[in-house]
């Protein structure tokens, strides 16, 4: 009964996205895709059966469906609805129906397929959208005070640029006090976070995909002992369509997907994780089971650019708060030390956590480039760090501190010689920066 409360309450305040059916909570939103294969999410207010039509938005087609869902309370009226008769390299216009009627919305809604590229020609260009750190306000149980997040139109700023994709860098959702020890606030701080007005347009036509950091784990800072992890973790599978959850057997966020010639490696820097203040042991973040899977999977890939996504900062040099450094040393030097003796070229973490942006660069012993892009925070408090924070390995010019902001990295150029551009924009949408990397170095 509490969830329901709790639930009728936060319908009454979503009422930008009532107006186009009474019983559409939020989205409907494009997951992982593949050449055969898309997967839509979507939220509704009460149990409802909901479907997707979709057709190729070429010209004149069948419209084809998904088998429908029916959305029940455990599952906290979420549905992941997969269109298994599509083509590689198309783009579909779809349509949400609910209980058998076509749901009206005021923005595009579109998916695609990626290409059979491969023996046949270049790959193709696309863009990424990336950011982390997302706080939506709630007076009622937010602590008192001036709202932590503020700035919520960079979700049009981002639609604007029409990504492809956006890879979603943790604290995705902000967890507070009276949500991370029971499951029923856990998913009702998720509902509450995905309904936000301002992102629904960009939920609606862009592939989305997701890691987590200590925000929508648990507790600020939580850890491997966090006793309810299993329910976050739970909650994040229902609200997020990735391909897939943990690997070699382990639970966890862990996972992999590409787009067109570039790999793509989502780890978990939570559930494994050791309190960062403990004394004795071995201190770990990603655990080795998940390093070996790592290291195995990058050496296997031949992406020119291999783009690894971790909650908290990986090369920073300065210890302090979270940072790789700070608490975790020895694992941290452990995975460098193996991305340089596996000779493993075109590294990039994208990071977020900082509440601040900015890129990092080393060169390690066997003359690769590491690379280390930070971007935050896309809603959440800002300025939390200066240019007086001894990282070494930043890049000049690439700080943004106390200012909302997104990146993007846009891939281009033909297959032997791919390019990219990394782009970062303020809440406006405005470009901060810019920077390019040559696959060839």
């Amino acid at each position: 009964m509490k969830y329901l409360a709790s639930l009728c309450l936060l319908i009454v305040m979503s009422t930008a996205q009532a107006q186009h059916h009474p019983l559409l909570q939020s989205g409907p939103m494009p997951g992982y895709t593949d050449m055969l294969e898309t997967t839509l999410w979507v939220q509704t207010k009460a149990p409802a059966k909901v479907q997707i039509a979709y057709w190729n938005a070429a010209g004149k087609a069948d419209t084809l469906l998904t088998e429908p869902v029916t959305t029940q309370k455990h599952s906290a009226y979420t549905a992941k609805l997969v269109a298994d008769k599509v083509q590689p390299g198309q783009k579909y216009n779809y349509q949400l129906r609910i209980d058998g009627k076509a749901v009206s919305l005021p923005y595009p809604t579109q998916f695609q397929t990626l290409p059979l590229w491969q023996w046949r020609a270049d790959p193709p260009n696309f863009t990424l959208a990336t950011g982390s750190c997302n706080y939506v306000n709630e007076p009622d149980y937010d602590r008192p005070g001036q709202g932590y997040g503020s700035d919520h139109h960079i979700f049009k700023a981002i639609h604007d640029r029409r990504p492809d994709v956006m890879l979603w860098l943790g604290d995705n959702t902000y967890l507070r006090e009276p949500d991370w020890n029971t499951r029923t606030g856990i998913l009702y701080r998720n509902t509450h976070s995905r309904s936000l007005p301002e992102l629904q347009p960009l939920l609606a036509s862009t592939h989305h995909y997701a890691i987590w950091d200590d925000h929508d784990f648990g507790p600020n800072d939580s850890d491997g002992s966090f006793p309810f992890k299993d329910l976050t973790y739970e909650a994040f599978q229902l609200f997020w369509p990735n391909p897939s959850f943990g690997v070699n057997g382990q639970k966890g966020i862990t996972t992999f997907f590409q787009w067109a010639d570039i790999d793509f490696f989502l780890l978990d820097n939570r559930y494994f994780r050791t309190a960062n203040n403990r004394k004795t042991g071995d201190m770990q973040i990603l655990g080795a089971e998940q390093i070996d899977w790592l290291i195995s999977a990058l050496s296997n890939s031949r992406s020119p650019f291999k783009i690894v996504a971790i909650g908290g900062q990986v090369l920073n040099t300065a210890p302090v708060h979270e940072n790789y450094i700070h608490f975790h040393a020895a694992e941290r030097e452990f995975l460098l030390k193996r991305i340089e003796e596996e000779k493993i070229k075109g590294v990039i973490f994208l990071t977020g956590d900082r509440h601040h942006t900015e890129m990092s660069k080393l060169v390690n012993k066997a003359g690769n480039t590491v690379y280390d892009l930070t971007t935050s925070p896309l809603t959440a408090g800002t300025a939390r760090a200066s240019e007086d924070e001894p990282n070494i390995y930043r890049i000049p010019g690439t700080m943004v501190v106390g200012k909302h902001n997104f990146s993007t990295l846009e891939f281009s150029g033909p297959r032997t010689a791919r390019v990219l551009t990394i782009r970062v924009f303020d809440a406006e949408g405005a470009q901060l920066w810019q920077r390019e990397i040559k696959a060839g170095e």
